[in-house]
């Protein structure tokens, strides 16, 4: 069990990625959409919590205040192992600031990060078949470079429980 703290797509991006999802699953390649409790969002991971109180969690990222909306620009795929395909945005160091002082924030309170969340090694991404085979991975390549670029507004932010796919909305984007 994990908890994410994620940037969440506004409603135009959010169906773009859905649809994406869909034309994957039509094409037989399990997608996010229909991974585990089928609950999951799309969206961007600033960092993924392996232990934390929530309470405090959630403290710290609203003292963070809100940092507005961020616009990201998805153009390519990416693999993390076992066959996790991704959108790949182009970012600029004010993202990875942002990203930087989340964790700093979670971490202070005493929530123990991911280690593929540490600033530095973080790799920002949407995820789109969590365990894509090698054979797919053409029709996964196929089917995202069918609607990229893709550019997308994230505007509102929440904590996710990866276990059960709840959703606690945070009052700003940090």
């Amino acid at each position: 069990m994990a908890l994410a703290v994620c940037l969440l797509f506004d409603r135009e991006s959010e169906r773009a990625v859905r649809a994406l999802w869909d034309r994957l699953e039509e094409r037989g390649v399990a997608s996010l959409r229909s991974h585990t409790h089928g609950r999951h969002v799309p969206h961007v991971s600033y960092a993924v919590l392996r232990s934390w109180d929530l309470s405090q969690v959630t403290a710290a990222l609203d003292g963070l205040g809100d940092g507005g909306a961020v616009e990201l620009s998805f153009d390519g795929i990416g693999l993390f192992r076992r066959g996790r395909a991704w959108l790949a945005p182009g970012v600029g160091v004010a993202f990875a600031a942002r990203q930087r002082r989340v964790v700093e924030a979670v971490t202070a309170v005493g929530a123990e990060l991911h280690k593929h969340y540490r600033p530095g090694v973080w790799l920002p991404h949407c995820s789109l078949a969590p365990r894509a085979t090698l054979a797919q991975l053409p029709a996964v390549a196929a089917t995202a470079f069918d609607v990229l670029p893709l550019r997308t507004r994230l505007d509102h932010a929440a904590l996710v429980d990866s276990a059960t796919g709840e959703i606690q909305t945070l009052s700003s984007v940090p």
